[in-house]
């Protein structure tokens, strides 16, 4: 290991159902590591390596990113299968922040899809480069150049072709590499999988030159010393895939290659250009914040002898307690060494240091920079920075999505309510993007999270994991309120009994922020202090701050949070005596509730954005159930008997749609959604939502 130049970190990820469980399986096939293949379904009772879960294996999905480690021709290679289920998006996220490459795997007939879009935005958030692999080009209706396209339009990405397929659906032989210009074809070995080299056939040999003239072209853009190769026509293998890898580490370009998991086809060619095109540790700047000089930015350097700074990126409960998964980014962990957690603030020593395989695991006597391993028994959150305990590091924590449903849960007696404990406190823990807390109203137990599958996944596990029976409710949108005009406020809060009294007031006025610009959050709440004069002296102002910032966390219409307001104070009154930090925050909680009547308050739900693929005949119903939820369809297109909706709608429209879907489509139709933006809920609705949260009030004060 303490070579790092042979090292590399992938990602698999993709859009539901593109094959990445099925690659991952047949990368540990090729690289020894398992002995033999099982699908996905497990229809051999096995069911896919990476897939270790029991909920995992019946229902043919990815729910937990998993890890495991093997070696193609002397290189190591830590391998990250991710979901593809948007709901499950922050174990891609967590994922891609410890990654140093990603391998994007795309489905040659359905290209480019929503969640291609998602993983693709995220890989950029973290700067991570990718290979493209068209997958399933055995399937009827496999179009490569049409999916090679839609990474040039959709994407904005400068992909080029490293291969052209031979032959292509049921005829798909093997493929043409473009580098070397050789044939390759999948079939030699004693199970026919193996690569047999071979000229190129006479019939591909033209299209074979066109596309490597459109690879050097590609290429040459990026890179000078490519580019006077060309003029001086002598380019060779070697100076290719030199300036291939060097685009592609610069986020430049993204070479794509294709092949047929489920066939055996071009697994090898890809663990190549895994192996020459993406990064090692060292290829990669990481950055952390000195929290002793003001969160200065220090350069991470890939060296064994630094002092350790190590992230701790997810969280896992094993048979023997807590399962941290650490990425080494400088220095070396071994057994025994003390580190220090920059957030608690707590040292710990490292007891059991292991490597994991999916669900198996071998013990570690160290784990060098650039490694993925896992820790046992330590107190931690998921993004908790690990170093030296001279070191006060930080690496920057990972983007983690608000929820947008909830659901309000009950244990049956009172050993499942012990239970239900026990299971929250440990997916809480685990996954970011999963909340609970205890309605203080309704005294009900509600759990939030990202869509109608992640929590029935969270529910399924408390039952079978944790024995806990619990009984749900009504899933419940996370709607959200806001303004619509400017409202001025000048309001008193005097309170006079024994002893000081209290006395504030506070001027000024709370306006709607302006709207995000595209691809950005809304702002949730701002504030302004235009104190002139001392009217309210400087001790008091962030009280003002904290009174408006408890109000908006419950609004007056439906008890949701209120975003996207401005509050300014531009005037008030004080009293020596009876003034203080409490009576100006109650104040300013009285002048924004009395103000936010005046403003004209309006409820936002979230609206989804929704993409649902069915055959083409069944377009007219798709679009007819979209418009009787309240959506908006933004673009349909037609492809190989199937058709692609896109559209927004609202969510509270969305429970149940997966059944309706099903009838309408005899069983043929999927979608896949993921939250778009929020926007007002029509006069009607909000009417009625305004009239349910009134009689829920009534019946709780009873």
């Amino acid at each position: 290991m303490a070579d790092l130049q042979n090292l590399r970190n992938i990602g698999i990820s993709a859009h539901i159902d593109s094959g990445k469980t099925t690659l991952s399986e047949r990368i540990l096939y090729y690289c020894n590591k398992i002995h033999e293949i099982h699908e996905v379904r497990g229809k051999d009772g096995v069911g896919a390596t990476m897939d270790s879960m029991e909920l995992e294996r019946e229902r043919g999905i990815t729910i937990a990113s998993a890890a495991t480690n093997v070696t193609w021709k002397g290189t190591e290679i830590n391998v990250i299968d991710t979901p593809g289920h948007v709901d499950f998006t922050i174990e891609v996220e967590r994922s891609l922040r410890v990654l140093d490459g990603a391998v994007l795997v795309l489905c040659s007939v359905g290209g480019v899809q929503s969640q291609s879009i998602t993983v693709d935005r995220q890989m950029k958030r973290y700067h991570v480069p990718r290979i493209a692999f068209i997958n399933k080009c055995d399937r009827t209706g496999a179009n490569p150049y049409r999916v090679k396209k839609q990474l040039v339009d959709k994407l904005g990405l400068n992909a080029v072709l490293m291969q052209i397929p031979i032959g292509l659906e049921e005829r798909l032989e093997g493929v043409v590499d473009l580098v070397s210009m050789k044939a390759l074809y999948f079939d030699a070995g004693p199970n026919m999988d193996q690569i047999r080299e071979a000229e190129i056939p006479a019939e591909l040999l033209a299209e074979a030159q066109a596309k490597r003239e459109e690879l050097l072209d590609g290429v040459s853009m990026c890179s000078d010393e490519l580019m006077e190769a060309m003029l001086e026509d002598n380019v060779t293998e070697e100076l290719l895939s030199k300036a291939i890898r060097e685009a592609t580490i610069r986020l430049e370009l993204v070479p794509v290659l294709m092949g047929s998991a489920y066939k055996n086809k071009g697994i090898q060619a890809l663990l190549d250009a895994v192996v020459s095109y993406l990064p090692n540790p060292t290829d990669v700047v990481n950055k952390a914040l000195d929290l002793d000089k003001n969160e200065e930015e220090v350069i991470l350097t890939s060296n064994d002898d630094l002092p350790p700074v190590i992230l701790a990126f997810k969280l896992e409960d094993g048979q023997y307690g807590q399962l941290t998964y650490i990425r080494v980014y400088q220095g070396k962990v071994k057994k025994g060494d003390e580190l220090y957690n920059t957030r608690s603030r707590k040292k710990f020593r490292v007891g059991r240091l292991i490597r994991m395989h999916a669900a198996a695991m071998e013990d570690l006597t160290e784990a060098g920079c650039g490694e993925i391993a896992a820790l046992f028994g330590i107190e931690c959150a998921s993004g908790d920075t690990f170093c030296d305990p001279k070191l006060n590091y930080s690496l920057s924590s990972m983007f983690v999505p608000n929820p947008v449903i909830s659901l309000a849960i009950k244990p049956v007696d009172k050993k499942a309510a012990d239970n239900m404990g026990k299971a929250l406190n440990r997916f809480t823990k685990e996954d970011p993007t999963f909340r609970s807390f205890v309605d203080p109203e309704s005294n009900q137990t509600i759990i939030q999270g990202m869509g109608e599958l992640h929590l029935e996944v969270y529910v399924e596990r408390m039952k079978r994991e944790y024995k806990a029976e619990v009984e749900v409710g009504q899933p419940e949108v996370a709607y959200r309120e806001a303004i619509t005009q400017r409202a001025d406020f000048n309001y008193t809060h005097k309170k006079q009994t024994g002893g000081s009294g209290q006395y504030a007031r506070i001027a000024g006025y709370i306006e709607p922020l302006p709207d995000p610009a595209e691809g950005e959050e809304l702002k949730e709440y701002e504030y302004v202090d235009e104190v002139k004069g001392g009217s309210i002296p400087t001790e008091y102002i962030p009280s003002c701050d904290k009174g408006f910032q408890t109000a908006v966390k419950k609004g007056s219409q439906l008890g949701f949070p209120v975003i996207g307001v401005k509050a300014v104070v531009n005037d008030g009154a004080w009293h020596p005596v009876d003034s203080s930090d409490q009576a100006f925050q109650t104040a300013a909680l009285g002048a924004f509730r009395e103000a936010f009547e005046k403003a004209k308050p309006v409820i936002l739900e979230p609206i989804m954005k929704v993409e649902v693929v069915a055959p083409n005949e069944f377009q007219g119903s798709v679009f007819a159930s979209i418009n009787q939820r309240r959506g908006l369809i933004i673009s349909s297109t037609e492809d190989n008997a199937m058709c692609t909706v896109l559209a927004e709608v609202p969510l509270s429209e969305m429970f149940g749609y997966s059944t309706v879907l099903r009838s309408l489509t005899q069983g043929k139709g999927e979608f896949t959604m993921e939250i778009g933006k929020y926007g007002r809920v029509p006069t009607s609705v909000s009417e009625q939502l305004k009239k349910d949260y009134q009689e829920k009030r009534r019946k709780e004060q009873k």
